[in-house]
């Protein structure tokens, strides 16, 4: 960027630095010419002093990605090259509440970043390329990194790499990687050595000899290679993933080649595609899993001004193909990428200029897959097959994840014509989030972690009538935002709606509901999910609800459940359908069956006494309050004309029996004080019987370890507490408020009926842990 300070007749480059270049555009504020914005590779950048300081916008994600790759860790990861920003990997989630932020994402090579790819047995092991097949082998454990671009001999001709030169690793040797330029070169070793797999595949045509609108290129020609150094070369590779002899190549002036014998012998069939012009780049060949001679093939003719969609299918190594576009636009405009389902191989996904394509019966339809997913260039499409998630490069909108293909893999004519179809949820992980920041504001870009713990998604027919739906316990239960809502909007998540609700209850091995819970019932695909937990022991407080509210906690949660195979219950209307899923643990995690067993007794022991106290403080509350307000309203009216008098009796009765219930009450509640400097003198109390209990069952829940000492301790010191304070709500409840009835009832006063509890001032709650 070039600066003026006199009228343009001098420039200077000085005044600009510390922002990205290869500037796209340039906006100055008509009304303040010091308010500058830029945008360029590097995202928008601002200033309010005329460019002499800069800004960066790191709240949008604008990343323009060309391919990537996917790893199989627990979360998995993903690689990939972007416009003039070099190469990045990031996790496809995080293991805090705040989801997947920058930093969480690191630059793992220089120049223009392209293909990634990613060592299947050691994930560490990273391949990254710049322009002009400048690749290398990074070791992400310790950040090394080694040079492994293929170098002709000396007197042989220079090998020619694309801007964006593919590279793979083997499905079937993972120290063996492809990679190519005008020659396919292989490596046995990650790229230390490598061997040309037959002759130049290009045409090796020159491309100063091929015109350009009509007229042959000279030196005065403007843009006459268009930024691309090397021509012709290979675009696209592919290895079977069935036999490691069988390889696809395609390249920038039209070839298609196609080897049986690992690189011996090659055969152009190309020409073999219909209609296609000769020289056509070849944007994509994929090889199938349905057979050894299976393959999908993408041309994009944009560059020669045709702007029709080309892709094809071949099951007899390119002897013939077959066009399968029927259903994809010439206005989807050019097609990059396209990519088979790995295990329903009918299911096809294709990226195009403008946007996402999909197929259910292997490309003889498609349709545009969109729900929330922009209208963007789609430069590569992976499916990571463990998770069955669809991980999408985007050129200016960085990377898109749709968790959980199951419903688009299995829907299919009986699916779709039953009244309620339960799609088998994946294997959940009972991962355990921390908080990362607090009070960042929001001037930072946060992507959405999945949904925590189980995903399950259904289909139905029809949507459940509003009238058919019932409240279920958990509907009070806040839960952390990060944890439940889904990274795309599912239906009935976000917005309200007319519809009723499907009951869903979780059971344990033996067949015992331990989860019950409502989830959305409107026409079509819905999704929600299990938090893994059992059901809350109790409902929030009133001062909990407050706290939630404001953002503090999450209320009593149910404790985690063990590992195990659970099996989930549907119910829409009178229709209803089971599946089962397994819930695995966090792979951090590391304990004996000893201790898991005995962690699992003492939670045993306080999720029942957390039901006990809840109900007894609801109890011993209610009694308080309307005994109280009785005793006022008494008083209030006391002397009154044409106001009975009540008996001294029965005063006497109801003053007793309320020292006796808030004696008792302070075991269960607690008084919150206002916290203004003019509050009373601190002084300390034990912690209401309820929190204390509520309190252990979260720590025992949120630490996987053999219970502590003091936690076996705290167990012992809090039974005989609970129990004998349950007797004596019981007593009152059930002894002495009756007494105090009949006397009032056989004096003709109303007796006192125990309200229920109300929010007694205060801030009211505290901060809870997670897991």
């Amino acid at each position: 960027m070039f600066y003026s300070e006199d009228g343009g007749k001098t420039f200077s480059t000085q005044r600009i630095h510390g922002i990205h270049g290869d500037y796209h555009a340039m906006w100055i504020d008509p009304a303040d010419s010091n308010h500058m914005l830029t945008g360029s590779d590097g995202g928008i950048h601002w200033s309010y002093d005329a460019g002499k300081t800069w800004d960066f916008v790191n709240t949008i994600a604008i990343g323009q990605f060309y391919e990537v790759a996917l790893d199989n860790e627990r979360p998995y990861h993903i690689c990939g090259g972007l416009q003039d920003n070099g190469s990045w990997c990031g996790p496809s989630q995080t293991l805090t509440r705040d989801g997947i932020v920058n930093e969480d994402w690191q630059v793992i090579h220089g120049g223009d970043g392209f293909y990634a790819a990613i060592d299947n047995v050691e994930p560490w092991i990273v391949y990254t390329e710049s322009q002009d097949g400048y690749i290398d082998r990074r070791d992400m454990r310790t950040g090394q990194q080694r040079s492994i671009r293929p170098e002709a001999k000396a007197g042989e001709p220079h090998y020619r790499f694309q801007w964006n030169s593919p590279v793979a690793v083997s499905a079937h040797e993972h120290t063996t990687i492809y990679y190519g330029g005008n020659y396919l070169f292989k490596s046995t070793d990650r790229g230390d050595n490598w061997t040309r797999l037959g002759g130049d595949l290009t045409t090796g045509a020159d491309r100063n000899k091929l015109q350009i609108f009509g007229k042959t290129p000279d030196k005065n020609t403007l843009s006459r290679h268009d930024g691309v150094q090397e021509y012709p070369t290979i675009t696209t590779l592919s290895e079977s993933p069935l036999t490691p002899n069988v390889l696809w190549v395609g390249t920038d002036d039209g070839n298609v080649q196609v080897t049986r014998d690992g690189g011996k012998t090659w055969k152009n069939v190309a020409s073999k595609a219909p209609a296609v012009p000769k020289g056509t780049y070849v944007s994509r060949v994929v090889a199938s899993k349905t057979g050894d001679g299976a393959a999908f093939l993408a041309f994009d003719g944009h560059r020669g001004g045709d702007n029709n969609i080309y892709i094809f299918v071949t099951n007899d190594y390119g002897e013939n193909w077959k066009a399968i576009r029927n259903g994809i636009p010439d206005s989807a405009g050019s097609l990059h990428v396209v990519r088979e389902h790995p295990r329903n191989t009918n299911l096809l996904f294709a990226g195009a200029e403008f946007g996402l394509w999909t197929s259910w019966d292997r490309g003889a339809n498609w349709t545009a897959l969109k729900n929330n997913f922009p209208t963007v260039p789609v430069d590569d499409i992976e499916i990571q097959a463990r998770d069955n998630d669809l991980v999408l490069a985007t050129h200016g909108r960085s990377i898109w994840i749709l968790d959980d293909l199951t419903p688009i893999e299995k829907m299919d004519a009986n699916a779709a014509a039953s009244s309620l179809t339960f799609f088998p949820p994946r294997p959940a992980i009972t991962w355990h989030l921390r908080n990362r920041r607090w009070s960042a504001g929001q001037k930072m870009f946060t992507a959405k972690n999945p949904p925590y713990g189980a995903i399950l998604t259904y289909y139905l027919k029809e949507a459940v009538p509003a009238e058919a739906a019932k409240k279920s316990p958990d509907e009070k239960d806040k839960k952390d935002p990060a944890e439940q809502k889904p990274r795309a909007d599912a239906k009935g998540d976000t917005a309200e709606k007319k519809e009723g609700k499907v009951k869903i209850t979780v059971l344990d091995k033996d067949g015992k509901a331990i989860r019950e819970m409502d989830g959305p019932g409107g026409a079509g695909v819905n999704r929600t999910n299990w938090d893994l937990r059992s059901n809350a022991p109790a409902e929030p407080t009133p001062e909990q609800l407050e706290a939630i509210a404001a953002g503090f906690g999450f209320g009593p949660r149910g404790p985690l459940v063990e590992p195990g195979e659970y099996t989930i219950k549907i119910k829409a209307g009178d229709k209803e359908a089971t599946q089962k899923v397994m819930v695995e643990e966090d792979t951090r995690i590391v304990i004996s069956a000893a201790d898991r067993s005995a962690r699992r007794e003492l939670i045993d022991q306080l999720y029942p006494m957390a039901k006990t106290t809840d109900k007894d403080r609801k109890t011993i509350e209610g009694i308080q309050a309307a005994l109280k307000a009785a005793r006022e309203e008494w008083k209030k009216d006391a002397g009154k004309p044409n106001t009975a008098k009540i008996p001294d009796d029965i005063v006497k009765a109801a003053d007793e029996l309320q020292k006796k219930v808030d004696a008792v009450a302070e075991k269960f509640i607690r008084e919150r004080q206002g916290l203004g400097n003019a509050g009373p003198p601190f002084e300390w109390k034990p912690d209401p019987l309820p929190n204390q209990v509520q309190n252990l069952l979260d720590d025992l829940d949120g630490f996987t370890a053999a219970p502590s000492a003091h936690q076996k301790e705290k167990l012992a010191e809090l039974t005989p507490l609970v129990n004998d304070a349950s007797a004596q709500v019981k007593k009152i409840a059930e002894e002495d408020l009756p007494a105090l009835n009949k006397k009032m009832n056989d004096a003709g006063i109303p007796h006192i009926v125990p309200a229920p509890p109300q929010p007694r001032g205060g801030r009211g709650g505290e901060e809870e842990s997670d897991q």
